[in-house]
C-alpha cells in the first residue's frame, strides 16, 4: 500500500510539474508573440511612407520644417527628435547627482533613520500620476521661471525640470540597491587602512558601483525620453529647433500625443506619427541595450 501510495504522489508530482511548464511556455511564447506583433505593426506603419516614396527618410530626420497641411507639405522630425534628446539629457543630468547624494545619504551617512525618511518620499514620488507633475510644473516651474528668465516661462527648462523629479525615484532607488548590495569588507578594508568616510565613498564605493549606478541612469532616461503628458503641458508644443533653454519646443511623444486623434488612418500625415513611434521604440532598443551591457560590465 505504501508503494502504491508513493507511486501516485510521484505520478501527481510529475503531472503538476508538467502542467506548470505547458503554462509557463504558453505564458513565454505569448509574450513573444505580443512583441514581435507591436514591433512589426509600428515598423509597417513607420515605414509606410519611405517604402512608397511619400516622405523622404533624410528630409524626415533631419528637416526642420513640419508643416503637414501645407500646399506643399513638410515632415521634418528633427524639432522633435532633437527637444527629446535636450529634455532628456537635461533632465539626467540635474536628476542623477541628486538620486546619486540622495541613495548615499540613506546607504552611507544615516543608513537608519535616514532610509526611514526618504524610503517613503520616493516611493510617494514614484506613485504620483504624470498630470499632476505636468500641474504642478506648469503652476510653480512655469511662473518662476517666467518671473526669473527672459521668456514665458514654458519651454525646455521647465519640461526638464519637471522630468528631472519623475525619474529620480528610479535613478534614487536603482543606486540605492547598489550601494546596499556592496560587500563590507570593501568598506572595512578602505577604513583599516586609514581613509576617512569621505575618502571611501569617493575612491572605493562610488568607482566600484558605478556601472549599476549608470543602470539606474539610463533606465531614468528611457523613462524620461517615452513621458508624454507632463512635458506637453509645460514645453510649449512649438514645432522648432530650440535655440535656448527657455524657448518653447516639442518632443516626439508629445506632436504624436496632440495630432494621433485628428488624422485618418493611412494618411501621409498619420504615417509620420508612426515613423516617430518607431522611432521611440528604436530608442527604447537602444536603452535597453545600454543597460544590458552595463549589468555585463557590473557582473564582470
Amino acid at each position: 500500500m505504501r508503494g502504491k501510495t508513493n507511486k501516485k504522489k510521484i505520478e501527481k508530482h510529475h503531472i503538476e510539474d508538467l502542467v506548470g511548464r505547458i503554462y509557463m511556455s504558453f505564458c513565454v511564447l505569448l509574450l513573444i508573440v505580443i512583441i514581435v506583433s507591436m514591433v512589426y505593426f509600428v515598423a509597417s506603419k513607420g515605414l509606410a511612407n519611405f517604402i512608397s516614396g511619400r516622405v523622404s527618410l533624410s528630409d524626415f530626420l533631419f528637416g526642420t520644417k513640419w508643416a503637414p497641411e501645407a500646399d506643399t507639405p513638410s515632415f521634418g522630425a528633427l524639432p522633435f527628435i532633437s527637444g527629446s534628446f535636450l529634455v532628456t539629457l537635461l533632465a539626467a543630468l540635474i536628476a542623477s547627482p541628486l538620486s546619486i547624494c540622495a541613495a548615499l545619504f540613506m546607504t552611507e551617512i544615516v543608513p537608519g533613520w535616514g532610509k526611514k525618511l526618504l524610503q517613503p518620499v520616493i516611493e510617494l514620488l514614484s506613485g504620483i500620476p504624470s498630470v499632476v507633475y505636468g500641474f504642478v510644473g506648469l503652476s510653480v516651474i512655469v511662473p518662476f521661471l517666467r518671473d526669473t528668465f527672459p521668456g514665458q516661462g514654458i519651454g525646455v527648462a521647465a519640461g526638464a525640470l519637471v522630468l528631472s523629479v519623475m525619474i529620480l525615484p528610479t535613478i534614487t532607488s536603482v543606486a540605492a540597491d547598489a550601494l546596499a548590495s556592496l560587500p563590507q569588507n570593501l568598506k572595512e578594508s578602505s577604513f583599516a587602512l586609514g581613509a576617512t568616510r569621505w575618502q571611501t565613498i569617493s575612491r572605493v564605493i562610488l568607482p566600484t558601483t558605478m556601472p549599476a549606478i549608470m543602470t539606474g541612469v539610463v533606465l531614468g532616461m528611457a523613462r524620461a525620453f517615452g513621458e508624454a503628458l507632463a512635458v506637453q503641458m509645460v514645453i510649449g508644443n512649438a514645432p522648432f529647433v530650440p535655440r535656448s533653454l527657455f524657448e518653447s519646443a516639442s518632443t516626439l511623444t508629445s506632436v504624436i500625443t496632440l495630432s494621433m486623434g485628428n488624422t485618418t488612418l493611412g494618411s501621409t500625415l498619420n504615417n509620420a506619427l508612426w515613423s516617430m513611434a518607431l522611432v521611440l521604440m528604436l530608442m527604447t532598443f537602444v536603452f535597453v541595450l545600454l543597460v544590458r551591457m552595463l549589468e555585463r560590465r557590473n557582473k564582470i
